[in-house]
């Protein structure tokens, strides 16, 4: 166990909303985290909300930032990493080298890649980005959260069953995937599928009709809080998708167009809301 350690998280920030760092940080701290967080791009707002000003660290500075990071005294106190949106391509390499000196400082710590580039809706980061995610980030990672579009466009296979996502996230290199928005089981839900040591646990709970954004930086920050508390992985599982659903479901019977996290703080340290754990076959994972 390592609780009580620290968080690095690698992502963008938004001045309004709860997408990127909004999100994870405020989740993480809630549940009682020390968070170092390292803006990869600022914007006013989420993109989806329309265009806007964005300010991308200029690469020769982004990169000395995070050589500062590496040097820090304190990083033997660091016992995860969590990187999602990237601001640009040459982003990924400082965030490996990073990875690998918390490694060095802190040898049990968690690696997380969210591999941030699109949703249902599209991509929406440049194809040189997503290939330097894939590419440079997620084989280095402990566990990767990708959603299901994303999964489909790093291996090039279409998703459109359980079996498939199981399969294509089996074949990935991360010794563990959670992948969102996965389809659930039953009719009508969804759900977040963990491949981990041969095994595949799928967490699934009703659908719930146009999400805020943010919810895979949720999944994330809920997840990798669990694990440095000590929790399994199945239950790490649940409790992310508990709190994830139950802060969706709120918001949207706020008609708030952003997760309302600051109105929703047991959510994340102590989710309440039902979810379905089911232990899939192996065979699932030839499709049949």
């Amino acid at each position: 166990m390592i609780d009580g350690k620290a968080v690095i998280v690698i992502s963008s920030h938004v001045a309004r909303g709860a997408v990127g760092n909004r999100t994870i940080v405020f989740a993480l701290e809630s549940c009682g985290h020390p968070v170092w967080a390292v803006p990869t791009i600022v914007l006013p707002w989420h993109p989806g909300h329309g265009p806007a000003t964005r300010i991308v660290p200029p690469a020769e500075e982004f990169a000395a930032f995070m050589c500062d990071l590496e040097r820090a005294p304190w990083l033997g106190q660091v016992g995860a990493v969590i990187s999602g949106y990237l601001g640009e391509a040459s982003q990924a390499d400082a965030v490996a080298s990073l990875v690998t000196a918390v490694r060095k400082a802190s040898p049990r710590a968690i690696y997380l890649c969210d591999p941030v580039m699109g949703d249902a809706e599209g991509q929406y980061v440049a194809e040189t980005t997503a290939i330097a995610v894939r590419d440079r980030l997620m084989p280095i990672a402990d566990v990767a959260t990708p959603n299901r579009f994303e999964l489909s466009w790093m291996t090039g296979r279409k998703l459109d069953s359980i079996a498939a996502v199981r399969a294509a996230a089996s074949a990935a290199k991360p010794p563990a995937m959670l992948v969102t928005s996965t389809p659930g089981e039953a009719a009508g839900n969804i759900g977040n599928l963990l491949i981990s040591s041969g095994s595949a646990l799928l967490a699934e709970h009703p659908l719930v009709e146009n999400p805020p954004k943010g919810t895979g930086d949720l999944v994330a920050a809920l997840y990798v809080s669990r694990l440095l508390k000590g929790d399994g992985a199945e239950e790490a599982l649940r409790y992310a998708t508990s709190g994830v659903f139950q802060a969706v479901e709120r918001a949207c019977a706020r008609g708030a167009d952003e997760l309302t996290l600051a109105a929703d703080i047991d959510c994340m340290t102590r989710p309440t809301a039902l979810v379905t754990m089911r232990r899939l076959e192996a065979e699932m994972a030839a499709g049949t």
